[in-house]
């Protein structure tokens, strides 16, 4: 009998979804990582000038699928391309996960498959600042409009990806209404605004290299200075701003809501860390690294500010 059972068990085919959530969580937390580390190889395009390292071709590099004898510029560029390859693989993975491990109507299928979404149009708007010829040493206005375009996508990705962990994490969905709302949208805005000025900000250092920071000063308020050098000049008082309302949402949101203050205060630090990297980044005449390492930061103030938004409006609607 014991026998009979046994085969009949071992008949049972095996599903391949993995039994636990905490295993989705974890892999949701490492596609977001992956994501990051592929937008910050974006900008190191961006920054060394390799945007048309593989020509006006897309998706094939220089009418290749694999170049040859490549040059560095082609290197760097072949390599973002293949890594957002990997990441669109990864997000369908995310996809399918999602659906198969989660029931009907489940948020984690909502942020999955807005995450699959946003992914798809990120490298829609990547084809097209290569068509259109927005790399380089191209100073348009047009640019400014797709570089613009291109991070607030960005920002929406990863905020996607990043509630998708959290909801599989079991954080439920926030209420959307009420005061919690509108302060979580306008500090969501504040932070876009900031980035927007700050992507322009690098464009302009990238085009207009200053040899001096007295040089860079001159540049940025010169009346008949690009439009991207005034947005330069403009952007760190903009920061400024930015940052007072953030510290004032972080203080009122931890005092408001005990639970979250140390969501609150992650993102307060990562809010100083930011600031402490911009006020680097000038006076270092923003060399590449440091460049990079303005944008990781921006990026985790970005990713805890969503998660405070998030968890600011869920305990609210715990409470009532």
């Amino acid at each position: 009998m014991i026998k009979a059972e046994t085969r009949r068990e071992a008949a049972v085919p095996v599903q391949s979804i993995p039994d636990s959530p905490a295993g989705f969580t974890r892999y949701a937390w490492g596609v977001l990582a992956y994501t990051v580390a592929v937008a910050l190889w974006g900008a190191y395009v961006r920054a060394t000038g390799s945007g048309a390292g593989c020509g006006n071709h897309w998706p094939l590099c220089n009418g290749e699928v694999t170049p040859h004898s490549p040059a560095v510029a082609t290197i760097i560029e072949f390599t973002h391309r293949a890594t957002s390859g990997v990441s669109l693989i990864f997000v369908a993975g995310l996809l399918i996960w999602a659906f198969r491990g989660f029931p009907r109507r489940h948020p984690v299928r909502l942020g999955a498959s807005l995450s699959m979404v946003f992914l798809l149009t990120e490298a829609l708007i990547g084809a097209a600042l290569v068509l259109l010829g927005h790399v380089q040493k191209n100073a348009s206005v047009s640019r400014g409009y797709s570089l613009s375009t291109h991070l607030i996508n960005t920002l929406t990705l990863l905020a996607c990806l990043t509630l998708t962990a959290r909801w599989a994490g079991g954080q439920k969905v926030p209420s959307l209404r009420g005061r919690p709302l509108w302060l979580a949208g306008v500090s969501l805005a504040v932070v876009v605004i900031l980035g927007v000025t700050g992507a322009i900000a690098a464009l302009g250092d990238t085009l207009y290299p200053s040899a001096s920071l007295a040089a860079g000063l001159a540049q940025d308020w010169d009346p008949s200075a690009n439009i991207f050098l005034r947005l330069r000049g403009l952007h760190p008082l903009i920061a400024g701003a930015a940052a007072a309302w953030l510290l004032w949402y972080a203080v009122s949101s931890a005092l408001r809501r005990p639970e979250v203050k140390w969501l609150a205060w992650t993102m307060a630090g990562c809010l100083g860390a930011q600031l402490l990297a911009g006020m680097t980044n000038l006076l270092l005449l923003a060399p590449v690294w440091m460049q990079i390492l303005h944008l990781l930061l921006a990026y985790l103030l970005w990713i805890s500010l969503v998660i405070l938004c998030a968890s600011s409006m869920t305990v609210r609607q715990a409470a009532v």
